[in-house]
C-alpha cells in the first residue's frame, strides 16, 4: 500500500480502478520539410489550427450548457490564445524561414510561451502554462492524428489517474464513468480544480510523482476530503473505506428529506447555514440543499476569465442573477479577494512583481490602491441590491484605517450613483471579513463599526500558523483545531455578541461536521459552507443541544494540542452522528 498526499480540490471519496495516462509526449516524426514543400505545409497547420479552433468552441458550448457562462469562458480564452494573430504568424514564419515541420514550429513557439509563464516565478501564472500545452496537444492531435482516446470510450466506472488534466478534458469527464481523479501537478487555484468542483467529482492535485508506482486496474482511494490518494490498499483500509462509503451513501439518501427542513437543535436554537460560491450558476446547488442563504459570494473569476476589465454591466448581471434566485435570501457579496500577481497586468498598469504575494499588494489593499476597478464593482453592488437582500463584505480588513477608507469610498460611490439619478440601496449592511490576526485582535474595535463579522477560516490558520495552505509538504501543520485559531474565534464571537453584531464563520472549517459541534458551543449562529456540506451540517444541528455543545467548547479549552482537539471533537460527533466518522 502507498499513500500519497495533495491537495483536496473537490470533496468526497472514490474507490475503484486505475486508468493511468501518461505525459502524452507527442513524437514529432522530422523536424524540417522541403523548401518546394512549404506552401503544403502551411496550408496544413491552417487546418489543423481549424480544426483545434473548432474542438475548442464545442467544448466551450459544452461547458456552457451543462456548468454555465463562467466556466465556458474557460474555453474562451483557449479560443482566442489559439486565434492570436501574432502566435499564427510566428508558427508560420518558421515554417516558410527556417523550413520547419508544422509539428514542431507548433511546439517550439507554444512550449517558448509556456516556459516563459513558468519562469516568472508566480504559482498562479505557472499554472495558466497548462492551458497553453492544452492547445499543443490539440494541434498536435489534429496534425499527427494520435488522440487520447482512453477517456471518451469508457465503459466501465475508472479513477483517472494523469500527470496533468486539461480544462478541456476535465470538463468532459463523464460524472458517471470518471468517479474521481488524481494529478501530480496542479494547485487549488488551477482551471482543473476549478472545473472539478463544478463537477463535484472527488479530486486530489499536486501529489508529486507517483504514476510510476501504479498499473492500470490496480485498486486506487481518491479521498478528496483529506487530499489523500491511496494506491493498492491493505484489506483492512479499503474495508474501512468501502464501509464508510456504503453507510455514507446509505446517509446521504436519508440527508434528502432534511434539505428544506431548518438547521435548529433539539433545544430550539435555529442556526443559519448558508452556502459559498464562487459562480452565478452555483446557486443552484445551494437552493437544491436547503441552504438559508448566500454567506460567501467570492467575484474573483469575474476578473479572470479573460483580459478585459469586467464592466459594471457584468458585474451587476452576474450578482442579479444570484439574488434573483435566491428569492429574498441574504447573498453577502465580496469584493474583489485578489493579489497584484493573479490580476492581468493590462488591469493595473506596471507593477514591481512582489516577492511574496501572499504579505503583499492583494484583497483590500488592492482595491483601495485601484480606486477605478473598486468603484465600478460596488456601484453594481449598489444597483444589484435593489433586487433583494444584498450585503457587501471587505475582505482581508488589517487595519481601522484600511475599513474607515472602504466605508468612505462605498459612500462616494452611493453619492455619485444618487446624483446620476442612478436607482441603487444605501442600506447595504457593510461586514468585513476576518482573515488575519490583527483584525482578530481588534475585533471588538472593528464590531463596533460594522453590521456584521464573517471569519475568513482559510487565511486566518496560513496567518496564524505561518502555514502556506497550498504547499503539500506542510499540510500536516495546517490545523484548524489549533489551540490559537480557536481562541482567536472566540474573541470574534465575543466581540460580536458584545455589540450585538452577528458573526459568521465562511471557511472549510465551517465545513467540517466535528468544528460546527465547537464554533456552536461557543456562541456561534451563522456559518457559510460549500454547497455539498450544508444537509450533512442540518444533521448534526438537529441531534444536539446548544448545552451539549457548549459542553464540548469548554472540554475543548482545557486541551494544549491540535491533535488531542481533533480526535476528541471526532469522538463527539461519532456520539452524536457515528455516519459521518470514517
Amino acid at each position: 500500500m502507498l499513500a500519497r498526499r495533495g491537495i483536496a480540490v473537490s470533496p468526497g471519496v472514490a474507490i475503484g480502478s486505475a486508468l493511468v495516462l501518461g505525459t502524452e509526449d507527442f513524437r514529432i516524426p522530422q523536424r524540417f520539410v522541403s523548401v518546394d514543400a512549404v506552401d503544403t505545409e502551411v496550408a496544413r497547420f491552417r487546418v489543423a489550427l481549424d480544426a483545434a479552433c473548432r474542438e475548442i468552441a464545442e467544448n466551450e458550448k459544452l461547458a456552457s450548457e451543462q456548468l454555465g457562462q463562467q466556466y465556458a469562458a474557460i474555453f474562451g480564452a483557449h479560443l482566442q490564445m489559439a486565434q492570436n494573430p501574432k502566435l499564427i504568424e510566428e508558427i508560420e514564419s518558421l515554417i516558410r524561414e527556417k523550413c520547419l515541420s508544422p509539428e514542431f514550429a507548433s511546439s517550439r513557439v507554444l512550449r517558448r510561451y509556456a516556459k516563459a509563464i513558468q519562469n516568472l516565478g508566480n504559482t498562479y501564472l505557472a499554472e495558466r502554462a497548462a492551458d497553453i500545452f492544452d492547445l499543443e496537444k490539440r494541434i498536435l492531435r489534429h496534425l499527427l492524428g494520435e488522440r487520447r482516446e482512453e477517456l471518451a470510450h469508457l465503459t466501465e466506472p475508472v479513477l483517472v489517474l494523469a500527470h496533468n488534466l486539461t480544462p478541456s478534458e476535465t470538463a468532459r469527464l463523464n460524472k458517471q464513468l470518471v468517479i474521481g481523479f488524481a494529478t501530480e501537478v496542479g494547485g487549488s487555484t488551477s482551471h482543473t480544480a476549478i472545473l472539478a468542483g463544478a463537477l463535484e467529482i472527488p479530486a486530489v492535485v499536486g501529489t508529486g510523482d507517483f504514476l510510476s508506482d501504479v498499473s492500470g486496474g490496480e485498486i486506487v482511494i481518491i479521498d478528496g476530503n483529506h487530499g489523500e490518494v491511496i494506491i493498492d490498499p491493505d484489506d483492512k483500509t479499503l474495508t474501512k473505506y468501502r464501509d464508510s462509503e456504503a453507510k455514507f451513501r446509505t446517509f446521504t439518501e436519508r440527508l434528502d428529506s432534511l434539505r428544506q427542513l431548518p438547521a435548529e437543535t433539539l433545544d430550539g436554537v435555529r442556526i443559519q447555514v448558508m452556502g459559498n460560491i464562487e459562480f452565478p450558476d452555483e446557486v443552484e446547488h445551494c437552493t437544491h440543499r436547503g441552504a438559508d442563504g448566500i454567506g460567501l459570494y467570492r467575484t474573483e473569476f469575474l476578473y479572470l476569465e479573460n483580459d478585459r476589465e469586467p464592466t459594471e454591466e457584468d458585474h451587476y448581471n452576474a450578482y442579479c442573477r444570484v439574488i434573483q434566485a435566491m428569492h429574498g435570501h441574504p447573498v453577502v457579496i465580496r469584493t474583489l479577494d485578489l493579489g497584484a500577481d493573479k490580476i492581468p497586468s493590462s488591469f493595473l498598469g506596471a507593477s514591481e512583481k512582489a516577492a511574496n504575494p501572499v504579505l503583499s499588494l492583494r484583497s483590500l489593499r488592492l482595491s483601495l490602491q485601484n480606486l477605478p476597478l473598486f468603484k465600478t464593482q460596488l456601484r453594481a453592488i449598489l444597483r444589484a441590491a435593489v433586487h433583494g437582500d444584498v450585503r457587501v463584505m471587505f475582505p482581508l480588513v488589517t487595519s481601522l484605517l484600511e475599513l474607515r477608507q472602504a466605508k468612505m469610498i462605498l459612500a462616494d460611490v452611493m453619492e455619485d450613483l444618487d446624483e446620476h439619478g442612478v436607482e441603487f440601496n444605501r442600506d447595504v449592511p457593510v461586514g468585513m471579513m476576518v482573515e488575519v490576526p490583527a483584525a482578530a485582535i481588534l475585533a471588538h474595535e472593528f464590531a463596533a463599526e460594522v453590521d456584521f463579522l464573517s471569519i475568513g477560516t482559510n487565511d486566518l490558520i496560513q496567518y496564524t500558523l505561518a502555514v502556506d495552505r497550498s504547499d503539500p509538504t506542510v499540510a500536516n501543520l495546517y490545523s484548524s483545531g489549533d489551540p490559537s485559531i480557536l481562541r482567536l474565534i472566540r474573541t470574534v464571537v465575543e466581540a460580536g455578541k458584545t455589540h450585538n453584531k452577528p458573526v459568521t464563520v465562511c471557511g472549510q472549517m465551517s465545513s467540517d461536521p466535528k468544528f460546527v459541534l465547537q464554533l456552536i458551543g461557543i456562541g456561534l449562529r451563522h456559518i457559510s459552507v460549500t454547497p455539498h456540506a450544508i444537509p450533512e451540517l442540518k444533521e448534526v444541528i438537529r441531534k444536539i443541544t446548544v448545552s451539549h455543545a457548549e459542553q464540548i467548547a469548554a472540554h475543548v479549552q482545557t486541551l494544549e494540542v491540535a491533535r488531542d482537539i481533533e480526535n476528541y471533537l471526532r469522538g463527539e460527533l461519532k456520539k452524536v452522528c457515528p455516519d459521518l466518522v470514517m
